[in-house]
């Protein structure tokens, strides 16, 4: 039961960076479409949504998303300050310390929302849903990799990479 429940929150999780990754726009720093996103989308419309659970999942989507912005801009603000920490002629050890804590603190309330997220979702599925999202996850998921698979994902498109 426990490896099922952590199989589910792998696909919600992806689910949830996918549609994230959907919200910032084509090629923002990956050359152009990214396959993977467009994968975890067609195993999400297998699930075959009633219009109250899309609305819903849309109203946490949007609730979690206005949660962790500001989580994000403070990730984005402590990089920048790491990063010129680490600049310095003489990096000082102790406030580059101190910054990593700081992050590691909000990666984690950023993961707290993102379960919180998840289990929500979770519990609005059918136990039908709930079987198909195993079976997905089940026969596109690569153990041995730790990533999802399918044709191309995730590469970049391009003069090399066809």
């Amino acid at each position: 039961m426990k490896r099922n429940l952590m199989v589910l929150m792998g696909f919600l999780l992806a689910l949830l960076i996918s549609t994230s990754a959907y919200a910032f726009g084509e090629g923002r720093g990956h050359g152009g479409k990214m396959d993977g996103r467009m994968f975890m989308l067609e195993g999400f419309k297998k699930l075959n949504l009633t219009a109250d659970q899309k609305a819903k999942l849309e109203a946490l989507k949007e609730e979690c998303k206005k949660e962790t912005l500001p989580l994000k801009e403070q990730m984005m603000a402590k990089r920048t300050e790491l990063r010129t920490l680490w600049l310095e002629d003489n990096p000082n050890a102790e406030k580059i310390k101190a910054a990593q804590k700081e992050m590691s603190l909000l990666r984690d309330q950023m993961m707290d929302k993102m379960t919180t997220f998840r289990l929500l979702a979770h519990a609005l599925l059918t136990p039908e849903q709930k079987a198909e999202v195993k079976n997905f996850c089940q026969k596109n998921f690569d153990r041995e990799k730790g990533s999802w698979k399918g044709k191309d994902k995730g590469k970049m498109k391009g003069k090399d990479n066809k």
